[in-house]
């Protein structure tokens, strides 16, 4: 028998892996929907059951086995490859050139804030933390990958990780990647409140009239996806998952093609660009019409909420323990960077609704999209603002390349090529580029602060009367 054929014990031991999987997403739910502080803090489900695989996993209760805990890591690398194929699958080029020129500063925005994500941490990484504690010249990458990319980058960076002799990041870049979170549920719920009271928030203007907009079991169905094809040709969740793994062959043909030059360069983003070809091809054809934005969406949703489940699950907890110092330091110096970006950049980025538009980027940038939208949902509940739109405008020129995408999985290739520091000053200059960019297209007001921060007084002064 070839050594390459997978056999049919390994295939029901990976189908048991799998179903323990689901029983963990499960009771993430059930928790998540009966625990009350899980539900005041929005702790999404699939953390909450990682967390759960972590206590009662190898490190914990010891009920589940090292094999099954490390498939669940492994795995990771796969699911994410399926989270980011279909990304521009769907993406229609006339709508995206008219998206572009609404969300100019939206992407001027995200942009400057990953590479400052980027560029302080390695820089705390080069002068402080490997003089002193001796941690691999890869420990500054974390914080992006983790933060802006979640859990779903993170896990999805253990080939990479591994194939640079540093298996360690991966348990700490999903270490990163819970700690962003929690810095961008809590401290972005702390934020709104002092923003509310001190009149920067456009919507609300009262405390009191902050809570949660959705309920966790809505009273109606709505409908999330739509068939494209009639269901005696195909169904039309396989028609859109055999585009996904076209995607991903193309960009395995990809990757073949540059790992002899460039070591190291891992499979999701090239099947994003292989999703790309897809895209460029089918809109050429009737076939398009076929494609259904929103049932890519609930793949990757799907394979986002496992890929999360097994990835915080498998966490090397001695690593974390080991690295617990300087995972500490960077982590403060990320946000004190990533609070400066959302106090001093966003009133001067912004002409109008400063706070709305920079509270979505803040969650993002410190969690995931979820929590952006949501802390956006929270100061914003019926979407009166453009944030929301400006900030759905700028996903496709900003997700395929930072926060996750290309240039975060090419990161620890230029660390390993250039060193640490070098490439950490790199994209410090590249933020200060970003800046002036923006100042010379009109989007950078050095006294917008000012004004906004009076003409958010005054509005509270006029609902006073």
């Amino acid at each position: 028998m070839p050594q390459d054929v997978i056999s049919s014990s390994l295939l029901n031991s990976f189908l048991f892996y799998i179903s323990i999987l689901g029983v963990l997403l499960f009771a993430g739910v059930l928790l998540r929907l009966k625990v009350g502080i899980f539900k005041k803090f929005f702790i999404p489900a699939s953390l909450i059951a990682g967390f759960l695989g972590i206590i009662i996993g190898p490190y914990g209760f010891k009920m589940l086995s090292e094999p099954m805990v490390s498939t669940w890591g492994s795995l990771a690398g796969i699911l994410i490859t399926i989270v980011f194929a279909p990304m521009l699958i769907g993406m229609n080029k006339e709508t995206s050139k008219e998206a572009a020129k609404h969300a100019v500063p939206q992407v001027l925005y995200s942009y400057l804030g990953s590479s400052l994500q980027i560029g302080v941490p390695l820089l705390v990484t080069g002068l402080i933390l490997i003089p002193i504690w001796e941690v691999d010249e890869l420990f500054g990458s974390i914080i992006e990958i983790g933060w802006a990319g979640g859990h779903g980058t993170a896990g999805g960076m253990q080939g990479v990780f591994e194939s640079l002799n540093w298996a360690e990041g991966t348990s700490l870049s999903l270490t990163s990647a819970t700690v962003g979170l929690l810095f961008g549920i809590i401290g972005g719920m702390i934020i709104i409140n002092i923003g509310v009271k001190k009149g920067y928030t456009s919507v609300i203007k009262s405390t009191s009239q902050l809570q949660s907009q959705q309920e966790d079991i809505p009273q109606e169905k709505t409908a999330s996806s739509y068939n494209t094809i009639n269901e005696d040709v195909v169904e039309s969740f396989g028609f859109h998952l055999a585009l996904i793994f076209i995607a991903v062959l193309i960009g395995w043909g990809l990757q073949q093609l540059i790992i002899p030059y460039v070591a190291g360069v891992p499979l999701f983003p090239l099947a994003m660009l292989g999703g790309l070809v897809v895209n460029i091809s089918l809109s050429k054809t009737r076939f398009y019409r076929l494609i259904d934005k929103q049932t890519l969406n609930r793949i990757q949703g799907l394979a986002l909420e496992f890929l999360i489940v097994g990835a915080v699950a498998s966490i090397k907890i001695p690593v974390v323990v080991e690295y617990a110092i300087p995972l500490l330091i960077v982590s403060l110096f990320s946000l004190l960077t990533i609070l400066w970006y959302f106090h001093f950049i966003g009133p001067k980025m912004f002409k109008k609704d400063w706070f709305e538009h920079s509270i979505v980027n803040y969650g993002t940038a410190t969690g995931v999209t979820a929590v952006g939208l949501m802390l956006l949902r929270t100061v914003d509940p019926n979407m009166k603002t453009e944030a929301a739109s400006a900030y759905a405008i700028r996903a496709p020129f900003y997700s395929p390349f930072l926060g996750g995408g290309l240039i975060t999985s090419i990161v620890p290739v230029l660390i390993i090529n250039y060193g640490t520091t070098l490439v950490g000053i790199a994209f410090l200059i590249i933020s200060f580029l970003i800046l002036a960019a923006a100042k010379l297209l009109g989007y950078f007001h050095c006294d917008a602060d000012k004004k906004q921060n009076y003409e958010g007084q005054q509005n509270i002064s006029q609902s006073k009367l």
